[in-house]
């Protein structure tokens, strides 16, 4: 499915995400130069952020790229093995999202809450262990897709109500009942859904209670600072993808490929923006890069 049929709308839509997706993969690259280039973003936090940042890149690759090519070819078609690809490739990496958010606050919660054993937990190992975990889970869901993917055996010229080969579409076309698809899906959606959102929610209850209890306002505003932007792009992500997964019966009306751009597209655009505008760290280390390059 496309956007619009209107062909005087396609080259607006093409000048508008491709600008969209450089603008993202512009965005993030400067985050990660800028924690890789700096000694001080030496920290688990930046680290977690940086991952976060190549993820988002990753993320946004498997859909927008090959969006652009269709409004320009016109061609709105896409085999069997590259759906699944697609799919595969896609969930993989919104699922590291999902995780390294939790992490993130983890990350916060020990910084926060016990900041005399933090450097000594949050060790190096430890923050590469977690981010592998996280890909190692993410990967575990992909495959668990795949194998209900492919029990829809007739995929020649079906048509998915989205600009990309959405997971909830094709659990929608599986050959099996429907309630065994959405006791699959609000399985998955538990797991990848409520279970990261109940570690963020809890780490950040602990977080509130112990900066509550600091006399100074001074102090208060610092620690409540750190997580402002991580709680901004919580927000953002869980507020846009939720109801694509928990709802799927609105997962086949056009207001899926609607809903579905914001996290796909506008989501990990957005990313950088609020760590850079509210992250001081982050500002002082792209200026120091702007300034070497001159």
């Amino acid at each position: 499915m496309v956007l619009s049929e209107d062909p005087n709308q396609q080259p607006i839509l093409f000048g508008l995400f491709l600008a969209v997706y450089l603008i993202t993969v512009l965005g993030n690259l400067l985050i990660i130069l800028a924690v890789s280039s700096d000694s001080r973003l030496h920290t688990p936090m930046y680290f977690f952020l940086s991952s976060l940042s190549f993820s988002d890149i990753c993320f946004i690759s498997t859909t927008v790229p090959k969006m652009i090519v269709a409004i320009q070819s016109q061609s709105r078609v896409i085999s069997y093995v590259g759906c699944l690809t697609q799919m595969s490739v896609f969930l993989i990496f919104i699922c590291m999202d999902d995780m390294l958010l939790t992490v993130m606050a983890y990350d916060r919660f020990m910084a926060i809450c016990h900041p005399l054993q933090y450097h000594g937990i949050m060790s190096s190992h430890l923050c590469g262990f977690l981010v592998f975990v996280s890909f190692t889970f993410s990967l575990f869901l992909s495959q668990m897709h795949n194998v209900l993917a492919l029990h829809f055996a007739y995929f020649k010229g079906v048509e998915i109500a989205n600009f990309f080969c959405e997971p909830s579409q094709l659990l929608n076309l599986a050959c099996f009942d429907t309630i065994t698809k959405n006791l699959v899906m609000y399985f998955i959606a538990a797991i990848y859904g409520f279970l990261p959102l109940l570690g963020i929610f809890l780490s950040y209850y602990k977080i509130f209670s112990s900066v509550l209890r600091i006399p100074s306002s001074g102090e208060k505003y610092k620690a409540f600072s750190t997580c402002g932007s991580h709680l901004s792009v919580v927000c953002l992500f869980y507020g846009t993808a939720t109801g694509i997964y928990i709802a799927p019966a609105v997962s086949n009306s056009r207001n899926s490929a609607v809903a579905s751009l914001m996290y796909t597209v506008f989501t990990p655009m957005l990313n950088p923006f609020i760590y850079s505008l509210r992250n001081k760290d982050i500002k002082t280390a792209l200026w120091r890069i702007q300034k070497r390059t001159r």
